[in-house]
């Protein structure tokens, strides 16, 4: 009888199997509270490499952390009325505190622009406090009818960030740096996440913003999953708040803001992006353990070579983990890495130690042979290497083969049964947009033809990209 699969396979059920990796590969469990999620050691290591590359990214573009209040008026976020409107489903309300009703309640977190803005209000008095570059990582709270562990849930992790600036120019160039140079650069570079940048229709645009840039990303069932946005806000909050400067021409002026963030969903976004039926597959680059050296048997000198080797390549400037576990079975060992997507495996046993060679198994490309201990030091960061830019490679190609250009609502539906669907803006409109909605499609981004991101809706030969999405 065969062997039962450690995952259902993705071509059989592809929620199921993300479902099945997130809890063998020990990334989260469900909370408590429907919707919440606990995440576990590996999957946190995953959100603090995370972090530290986006900060650092952060405050290269200007940006300083600071820290605002998980409990706001529920009064701020009445001031803005197409906010209040956008987030009214999703907010948690208190209303008691310490046993009684309290005077107002409070609303706790669902993201920052009315608590923030009433500090930038007491803190942006002249010019010459422009820009003001703020960010905070906290948890956020929306009340998720439909929750999904990292995909969406009711209490998630992410960053905000919040500015001011003097011109509506400054404010725009500014959102288009954090949706490029922040995100787009890191998701790239770092998660090997093919993404398209474009801008949301006027539809699917946050709630009190006038312009939206978004990053989308293919996941591996051809579903779209929004991995980070960027908005312009205009004077709207500033309005509603009264944060105001006394320009270079004594006048006073209202500023011109933008807000963007990026969650913990970018998690669910690893997983079934560059996921297959074995397990997690993580970019080098993120990885909290690059390579993970396993003693085979228990002898004492296959555990002393796997120590020493460990210790070389750390000393190589690789994140090294030594399993010398030999208490726990070796297949068991090997399939637990597997699972959890580690992307080098050094493998070292009595035979390979007599014949001075290592098995080494590539996660990525699949696959072992064995090399010569000697060499691993300079040979695994190519590998890892080239293994990072396959990753990349693979996500690309599949958009790309599996987006289509259409003519018709029709057509579009269809494709997004498997993948996305390329239209014309002008052809399709907001009225289009509607009927696609009303068949579970939604536009994800306006594009130009070039792939740039359009300046606005309207602008000559914009397309509208159509999935399925998460």
């Amino acid at each position: 009888m065969a062997k039962a699969p450690v995952l259902t396979p993705q071509a059989d059920d592809f929620p199921r199997w993300y479902q099945d990796l997130i809890s063998k590969a020990e990334l989260a469990d469900n909370g408590p509270v429907r919707g919440t999620m606990v995440i576990r050691p590996y999957g946190y290591g995953l959100w603090e490499r995370m972090q530290q590359d986006m900060d650092a990214r952060i405050k290269e573009a200007g940006a300083q952390n600071a820290y605002f209040p998980l409990f706001i008026p529920q009064s701020y976020l009445t001031r803005e009325a197409e906010h209040v409107e956008g987030f009214a489903p999703e907010l948690a309300v208190v209303t008691h505190g310490g046993g009684k009703e309290l005077e107002e309640p409070i609303v706790v977190r669902p993201t920052s622009e009315t608590i923030i803005n009433e500090y930038f209000s007491k803190w942006v008095q002249s010019y010459r406090d422009l820009p003001l570059l703020i960010n905070q990582w906290a948890n956020v709270v929306r009340w998720e009818l439909r929750p999904r562990l990292f995909l969406r849930t009711t209490e998630f992790l992410w960053q905000e960030g919040h500015t001011a600036h003097a011109t509506y120019e400054d404010a725009r160039a500014y959102a288009a740096r954090i949706q490029k140079d922040v995100y787009a650069d890191f998701m790239e570079n770092v998660l090997a996440m093919d993404v398209v940048l474009g801008r949301k229709t006027a539809k699917e645009r946050f709630a009190g913003a006038i312009n939206t840039l978004t990053l989308e990303g293919m996941m591996g069932d051809g579903k779209a999953l929004q991995l980070g946005t960027s908005h312009e806000l205009g004077q709207n909050f500033a309005k509603a708040f009264n944060t105001q400067y006394l320009s270079k021409d004594g006048a006073q002026e209202h500023v011109w803001q933008t807000s963007w963030g990026s969650t913990t969903r970018m998690i669910g976004a690893l997983v079934m992006m560059h996921g297959d039926d074995n397990g997690l597959r993580v970019p080098p680059r993120l990885a909290q353990t690059q390579v993970v050296v396993l003693a085979i048997k228990g002898d004492e000198e296959v555990v002393a070579k796997v120590r020493e080797i460990g210790a070389a390549l750390r000393a190589a400037g690789l994140r090294v983990h030594v399993d010398d576990r030999t208490d726990t079975p070796f297949g068991r060992r090997a399939v637990d890495w597997e699972l959890k997507g580690v992307p080098v495996r050094v493998e070292i046993g009595p035979r390979d130690l007599e014949a001075g060679t290592a098995m080494l198994a590539r996660r990525i490309p699949g696959g072992k042979e064995p090399v010569a201990i000697d060499t691993l030091a300079d040979l695994l960061p190519k590998v890892l290497d080239e293994d990072q830019a396959t990753l990349l490679r693979e996500a690309r190609e599949r958009r790309l083969s599996r987006t289509v250009d259409v003519t018709s609502i029709e057509e579009a539906v269809e494709a997004a049964a498997t993948g996305w669907a390329r239209i014309p803006w002008a052809d399709l409109g907001p009225e289009g947009e509607a009927k696609l909605a009303e068949q579970g499609v939604s536009v994800r981004c306006l594009v130009s033809p070039d792939g740039s991101v359009p300046d606005a809706d309207d602008s000559p030969g914009t397309l509208a990209i159509c999935a399925r999405a998460y």
